[in-house]
């Protein structure tokens, strides 16, 4: 009886937490190649920094990839692949001037890390080469995504509550919209230039 109670209050507790938990999912339509999307800043509220770090490669005079979605808090490694020195700098945060940031010029096999602790987006560029530019959007909450080949997204885990929802693609312009998530919600974004 006592191993039935136990079972029965495990599941109604994982039964619980999946209830206030939902996934917002939908289609980014009117561009075309990788957006992201992510859940803006949620008042009152602050999210621990991931541990793991992410790599930009310099490959083929390219930044690789080209578009990196991250959570506020990450710290980002710089590696130079290729036989040249490169550089990596960008010159704001969404339009900050104050933000902008150069980590100077490497040698191939080095590594440069930079620790984002403001969200936004960051146009990374190469003072070596200025055909290379990559964009890192920074998000503000966990909760983001980056489409794929067909503009569709998922976000899961995204707590039940109101949302500002932001879809970002190179070359068009942000769009913003109110997302109420309970349980599995849509949300698609029509963008432009």
């Amino acid at each position: 009886m006592k191993r039935l109670a136990l079972v029965t209050i495990t599941v109604m507790a994982a039964l619980g937490t999946a209830a206030f938990a939902g996934t917002i999912h939908g289609k980014i339509s009117g561009v075309s190649g990788e957006s992201v999307v992510y859940v803006e800043a949620v008042a009152g509220k602050t999210f621990p920094a991931p541990t793991q770090h992410i790599t930009i490669d310099q490959k083929g005079l390219m930044f690789v990839p080209h578009i990196t979605a991250i959570q506020l808090g990450t710290t980002v490694e710089f590696l130079n692949s290729d036989s040249v020195a490169h550089n990596v700098f960008w010159p704001s945060i969404s339009g900050n001037k104050k933000l902008g940031h150069n980590l100077g010029t490497w040698p191939q096999g080095q590594r440069k890390t930079f620790k984002f602790d403001d969200p936004g987006i960051v146009s990374l560029l190469c003072n070596v080469h200025p055909e290379m530019a990559a964009y890192v959007i920074v998000s503000p909450t966990p909760y983001f995504a980056m489409t794929d080949k067909s503009g569709q997204f998922k976000i899961d885990n995204v707590p039940d509550g109101a949302y500002t929802v932001t879809a970002w693609h190179e070359g068009a312009k942000n769009k913003s919209n109110p997302v109420k998530v309970a349980g599995d919600t849509t949300a698609d974004f029509t963008l432009s230039k």
